[in-house]
């Protein structure tokens, strides 16, 4: 099924069940007020939300018009926000540039920090700059939303526990990153309000797609009208959504509503090497960081500059028919 919060006035939003095209809705507060009430108590609210889900396909029950614009993110704040990096390519392309050696440990241990969950922007919502030297990126990713999650907790068992799937786009501040990674307690400034797709899916709803807790459909990524990301998820992600759930648990619970994210889709080229623009016939970047770092690898420094006030943002997946999955993350840089 798929699920949306449409932005109300409130501060959590309303749920609404969504058709499987994107076009209609259908409220949900009779069932369950919010996107948390939801999780909270899934096994008792997801089965009566599934049964609407169906009665909205069959045209069986009273529907409006889906417009993305007035959605919010599928969870408009949340406990936990907890971000991966499961493309170990991106890691090795940001080493390499600086020319630095990837630590063996980071092939098996994934690395994850812990983002602002108390404010999220909508997917239509426009990324505030105070200061185009921040070095405003964007970042496409996926992201699950799970139960409540035990501490401890497996691979195998954690892929159980994601009940929702989403598109990302983690708002970077590249230019603030350096700093307060030398202090040596992690992102916090560099890492603003992040965006969500305007609707989150059931893993089922992908079909054969939804493969060893991965997608495997192209995340795609324009840039300013022009196409910048087609990198397929499936492909070169060291770790599985599963086993950033699980990595996130390791000496904690993860409470109903934790968004678990997979870090930069980042694929190699075809030779193994860096991917080339999909300008070129590649797979092209999800972050403007990845080009950077090849320009510089190549080119001894970085020609492409970060995001400014008035640069646009498209991230979006389609299923093999081409039909949006989860609607489109459409944003643009303005001054604040």
């Amino acid at each position: 099924m798929k699920l949306a919060s449409l932005n109300d006035g409130t501060r959590d939003g309303k749920l609404v069940v969504v058709s499987k095209d994107i076009t209609r809705y259908c409220a949900a507060d009779n069932i369950a007020p919010t996107m948390q009430y939801a999780l909270d108590n899934w096994d008792e609210v997801a089965p009566k939300l599934d049964a609407l889900y169906r009665d909205v396909e069959h045209q069986t029950v009273p529907c409006e018009r889906f417009h993305e614009r007035e959605a919010h993110s599928p969870l408009p704040r949340a406990y936990q926000w907890a971000d991966g990096s499961a493309y170990i390519n991106h890691v090795e392309l940001v080493r390499k540039a600086r020319g630095a050696e990837v630590p063996e440990s980071f092939y098996h241990d994934p690395l994850m920090y812990q983002g602002g969950s108390d404010d999220f922007l909508p997917p239509r919502g426009d990324i505030p700059l105070k200061d185009t030297a921040w070095g405003c990126d964007m970042e496409g990713e996926i992201a699950c939303i799970t139960d409540d999650v035990p501490m401890g907790t497996s691979p195998e068992d954690a892929a159980g526990h994601i009940k929702l799937l989403m598109l990302v786009n983690d708002v970077s501040l590249r230019g603030l990153i350096p700093g307060e990674l030398a202090k040596g307690f992690g992102f916090f400034q560099s890492k603003p309000a992040t965006a969500f797709s305007p609707v989150a899916v059931t893993p089922d709803e992908l079909g054969d797609a939804w493969q060893n807790s991965v997608i495997a459909h192209p995340l795609k990524v324009d840039y300013n009208g022009e196409p910048f990301g087609r990198a397929e998820v499936a492909e070169d992600a060291t770790f599985n959504l599963a086993d950033l759930v699980s990595h996130a648990a390791k000496t904690r619970n993860l409470g109903a509503g934790a968004i678990i994210g997979s870090g930069t889709i980042s694929n190699k080229g075809e030779d193994g090497g860096p991917g080339k623009p999909v300008s070129e016939g590649g797979a092209g970047y999800s972050c403007i960081a990845e080009i950077r770092m090849i320009e510089t690898i190549y080119d001894g420094e970085p020609k492409t500059r970060f995001m400014a006030p008035g640069d646009t943002v498209r991230i979006w997946m389609d299923d093999e028919h081409g039909h949006s999955i989860f609607g489109a993350i459409e944003q643009k840089v303005v001054q604040a």
